[in-house]
């Protein structure tokens, strides 16, 4: 069963009851409970995101209901992805690593670049299906693509074309919510957007007020979250800059808003070091990867910070008692 972030619908209740519609029934209809969507890093299943797409399109009598949910969103949907991406040099290079860490937003989304002439490809693909459908999931997922790509070149969020496999929608109706929306054309041979070859090549856009934004925004969830248990704030760091390449004591301590020295000093009162929350930290998001993820061992390896892969073969037996192949071949879906 592949999992996705429940904020990948952020302002989904809001713009449910826009409609005059109940979104905590849309929710039990769809066999989730609205408890799911408070923490938006809390995994559901994919199908059912998809089937309460589907069933809120149909309520509202929108068959755009997708891409207006999007029009609603910041790039915070996305989780870490934006930050992840923050410090390559081109959108090339940021799109090679959204698609090596996409399973953290979404298991069972797949990215891919296909080139076209002077035109490239964007194509996006999701391996779920729902028996409700999968339109307006497409239409959510692609326009958040779009807004992302969007972001990478510095351009207006709705500067890209979405591309959709779906047909046109019958009577779209004249709802002016829907024009504010990006250019749609449908019954495409994939679904994605496209750009301009020489886009790739484009200066990846790095916003550092926005990135310092995220950071503090984060550290206030943490507290509200984890109140008082600095352990598990510092995993959740942790686990955040680890696939930046740029995860040391100095910068957790910095994201948690104290000096290393005071992190190590509060972690080992409760028993806990720097060093043993990175070994767990890298346990979970090893075995997140192996089961979901598209990267090679090898690139896995550097990700979690390992110089060698076979320092972390090591640890990985050490950890499970196994190799990370067999333990990917015994528990990937």
């Amino acid at each position: 069963m592949y999992l996705v972030r429940s904020g990948a619908v952020a302002q989904f209740e809001q713009l449910v009851l826009e409609y005059g519609q109940n979104p905590i029934e849309l929710m039990q209809q769809a066999g989730l409970r609205q408890a799911q969507f408070r923490d938006p890093n809390t995994y559901i299943a994919y199908p059912r995101l998809a089937g309460l797409l589907e069933i809120a399109a149909q309520r509202c009598a929108q068959p755009l209901f997708g891409v207006l949910l999007t029009q609603r969103q910041t790039l915070h949907v996305l989780g870490d992805l934006p930050m992840l991406v923050s410090r390559e040099a081109t959108v090339a290079d940021a799109l090679a690593r959204v698609n090596q860490n996409l399973y953290l937003h979404a298991a069972g989304a797949t990215l891919e670049v296909q080139p076209q002439g002077e035109q490239v490809r964007l194509a996006l693909s999701i391996n779920v299906q729902s028996p409700y459908g999968m339109q307006q999931l497409m239409q959510l997922s692609v326009a958040q693509l779009a807004m992302f790509v969007c972001s990478l070149l510095n351009i207006s969020s709705t500067g890209l074309t979405l591309h959709l496999r779906q047909p046109a929608p019958a009577g779209q109706g004249a709802d002016e919510r829907s024009n504010t929306l990006p250019p749609l054309r449908f019954s495409e041979p994939f679904d994605g957007v496209v750009l301009k070859s020489s886009q790739l090549a484009s200066r990846n856009h790095q916003d550092e007020e926005a990135l310092n934004r995220h950071l503090q925004e984060h550290l206030h969830y943490l507290q509200s979250r984890y109140p008082g248990n600095l352990a598990d704030q510092a995993r959740d760091i942790i686990g955040r800059l680890l696939p930046t390449g740029e995860c040391c004591i100095e910068r957790v301590a910095t994201a948690l808003g104290m000096h290393e020295r005071t992190l190590q000093s509060r972690l080992q009162q409760n028993g806990e070091s720097y060093r043993g929350l990175l070994q767990q930290v890298r346990q979970s998001l090893a075995e997140q990867q192996l089961r979901y993820g598209a990267q090679t061992i090898t690139e896995l390896a550097l990700q979690l910070g390992y110089a060698e892969v076979a320092v972390f073969s090591r640890h990985f037996r050490r950890w499970t008692g196994i190799s990370p192949r067999a333990w990917q071949k015994q528990h990937r879906p």
